[in-house]
């Protein structure tokens, strides 16, 4: 009976992370560059369940202790890379990847270590030294280093291999990277990701630069408020188990073993 209490609190808790991963990916429905993130569900492991040998049992084959359920847990969070669709602003520094691959950023911490993160969010600025940047500082790379623009140019064109002109000369070209796989990718915030232990960059990313557009976030509003509706349900479901737990938990310490 305290058993599944337990497996009715592990049940609760999975649903309160699912719904928190869909909380975020609702209110980042509308940030440039997002993508949508998703977590799924798996019963606790088979080992779990197997007693622990010791000199009573036999060394070659494992002993089952019975039929027993030991709730849930969250089997994997991942990151759904598929491409958001392209809205156009006109705006000269607002850039979008139609393909694959990242903008590089040189960031900055606390500390002032520098290092580079990647990401989709293309809605860059300029600021007085002619530095194309970020909302948040952060410097995007161009193959020379840090992307500097002429800031008394009338014209800043870029073209769809990255070739950046100022009134007709060239600057620089946009550095694009990507990975092999993005299981390598460990995310910061809402858009920026930096390369684990393990993560290969392709030799030549495949992405194509769209200047005056910004790619939007993939996140499916419709398909996460069903499967909101379906997690609250489910939490739902958990509680009332609680609910009958605990009632019969009540009855059993008070009526059990009462003398009339």
């Amino acid at each position: 009976m305290v058993r599944g209490l337990y497996t009715a609190w592990t049940g609760m808790r999975n649903e309160q992370k699912r719904l928190d991963v869909i909380a975020n990916n609702v209110a980042n429905a509308a940030t440039t560059g997002f993508k949508t993130e998703y977590v799924t569900s798996q019963s606790f492991d088979d080992m779990l369940k197997i007693k622990v040998r010791d000199r009573s049992e036999n060394y070659d084959r494992d002993e089952f202790i019975g039929k027993v359920t030991l709730g849930v847990k969250i089997g994997q969070e991942y990151t759904d890379y598929q491409q958001g669709s392209l809205r156009g602003t006109g705006n000269t520094y607002d850039l979008a990847i139609d393909g694959n691959g990242f903008f590089r950023m040189r960031v900055v911490d606390t500390a002032g270590n520098e290092h580079f993160r990647y990401t989709r969010a293309g809605n860059f600025t300029i600021n007085s030294e002619g530095m194309v940047m970020d909302m948040d500082g952060n410097r995007l790379q161009g193959e020379g280093g840090d992307l500097i623009v002429p800031t008394d140019a009338a014209d800043v064109a870029i073209d769809k291999n990255g070739a950046v002109y100022a009134d007709g000369e060239f600057v620089d070209n946009i550095a694009l990277t990507d990975f092999e796989d993005y299981k390598y990718l460990k995310k910061f915030a809402d858009t920026m990701y930096e390369p684990v232990e393990g993560a290969t960059e392709v030799e030549q990313p495949t992405g194509l630069i769209r200047q005056g557009y910004l790619e939007q976030s993939n996140v499916n509003v419709v398909r996460q408020m069903t499967n909101l509706i379906a997690i609250t349900r489910a939490y739902e479901a958990n509680q009332k188990v609680v609910q009958t737990m605990d009632s019969t938990l009540e009855q059993a310490a008070n009526s059990v073993g009462r003398v009339s």
